[in-house]
């Protein structure tokens, strides 16, 4: 199995049997830090952390080159480069990625109209309707690699298989800069030499579970008794683990896939205890939340929080709405009730703020009257103002005054709207 830090990499090699696949999982390759290496090519070949530049930074992303010293992605600065001194600290540049994934993206769309994005550097493309126009689906994979680097100057890994999940095991095997074809007739050889923890789905503690039971290998799960994996894992998430494990997975490329939460966290530069500087710290992240719900048509049914303690204890609080938002005042509202019943036993290192429970907006009838209607107003006057001079032009009057966070990008990215 492939590790993050491109060992035990595995590649097919040209004109690899691709018989019976048809999905493709395309994944840039360390795509922060490789931007980051575009633009400045003196850092080639060097290790290179992209994250916060002082006190409590983040790792938003590592190369290859510091991966291999164990940096790796949500880990702080300070340990990253504990872990590896010589690395070079560059603060991230979201727009730019953005830039860059709408190139990506439209590439895919050039070449299937099939394409789910899942991140802002990764995708599936169902391209089995492309083959008269494009070739074979090993043949779109190198032809989709060779022109994402020929105008990008960005690498990526690509897995070409009969499912979504196993395109996406493949890709992650491939990395960096790969290709792997698993025809669909050798789809359950595959799975079964596979580390359980390699599945798509099944995290640190999953897998935990199910290695505390002997169940290591792919192969394991199949000969495992279904009662078994229903008691390490849950009942729903047994059965759809033994179906992946058997190389059944009948979910198809979504081309319009509703998103499941919009949120952005902050991390500290020093830990905070003063309650005015952590109602300020919410109330930014909600305005930005709302202004993400806006941007892309969405409202939300439930507003939840996040707070990391300085002894990296995490709690989360949520609560549904009586009615869906995309208004920040409402949103931080519910963020400050929140954050009031949780137990301030510590300094807090990170705070958090997301909608979920998404809706496309006005999705039901407004009701004959409008409590949020000022706010409604005020709200729309700064996106546009945000459009006209830039993010930040406009800002509530207590937010004013020096940064304190280690990162500002979102929690989880996603892919850009196409054009």
């Amino acid at each position: 199995m492939g590790r993050g830090d491109g060992s035990g990499r595995i590649v097919s090699p040209e004109g690899a049997d691709d018989t019976g696949t048809g999905i493709l999982h395309v994944d840039m390759d360390a795509f922060y830090a490789s931007v980051a290496i575009l633009d400045d090519p003196s850092l080639r070949g060097k290790p290179v952390i992209v994250g916060g530049t002082e006190g409590r930074g983040v790792v938003s992303s590592a190369s290859y080159e510091a991966r291999r010293f164990g940096v790796r992605s949500a880990m702080s600065t300070g340990q990253a480069l504990t872990l590896c001194p010589t690395a070079i600290v560059v603060p991230p540049d979201f727009d730019r990625y953005l830039e860059l994934s709408r190139h990506v993206m439209g590439i895919f769309d050039d070449i299937t109209p099939l394409v789910e994005p899942l991140s802002i550097d990764e995708a599936f493309l169902d391209v089995r309707g492309a083959r008269r126009l494009w070739g074979s689906p090993g043949r779109i994979a190198v032809m989709l690699r060779r022109r994402v680097l020929d105008e990008t100057g960005l690498t990526c890994s690509v897995g070409v298989a009969a499912t979504k999940h196993v395109a996406k095991m493949a890709s992650t095997l491939s990395k960096p800069d790969g290709l792997l074809i698993i025809a669909g007739s050798g789809t359950q050889a595959f799975l079964a030499a596979q580390p359980a923890r390699a599945m798509w789905g099944i995290g640190p503690k999953a897998a935990a579970s199910l290695e505390a039971r002997g169940i290591h290998s792919v192969a394991d799960i199949l000969e495992t008794p279904p009662h078994v994996l229903d008691r390490a894992l849950g009942q729903a998430m047994g059965s759809r683990i033994r179906q992946l494990a058997q190389g059944l997975d009948p979910r198809e490329v979504e081309t319009t896939r509703v998103e499941k939460s919009v949120g952005h966290e902050e991390t500290f530069f020093q830990d905070v205890d003063d309650p005015a500087v952590l109602r300020a710290e919410f109330r930014r992240l909600a305005d930005r939340v709302g202004a993400r719900l806006r941007g892309h048509g969405w409202e939300a049914s439930t507003i939840s929080i996040k707070v990391r303690f300085a002894d990296f204890t995490t709690i989360s609080r949520s609560q549904t709405l009586a009615e869906p938002t995309t208004v920040g005042q409402r949103i931080g509202d519910a963020a400050l009730e929140l954050f009031r019943s949780v137990d301030r036993v510590l300094p807090i290192r990170l705070v958090g703020v997301r909608g979920e429970k998404l809706r496309p907006a006005h999705a039901e009838a407004s009701t004959l009257w409008d409590d949020d209607e000022e706010w409604r107003r005020v709200e729309g006057a700064l996106d546009d103002a945000a459009a006209r001079f830039g993010k930040g032009a406009v800002t509530r009057a207590t937010l004013l005054g020096s940064p304190r966070g280690g990162t500002a990008l979102p929690s989880h990215p996603k892919a850009p709207p196409s054009d």
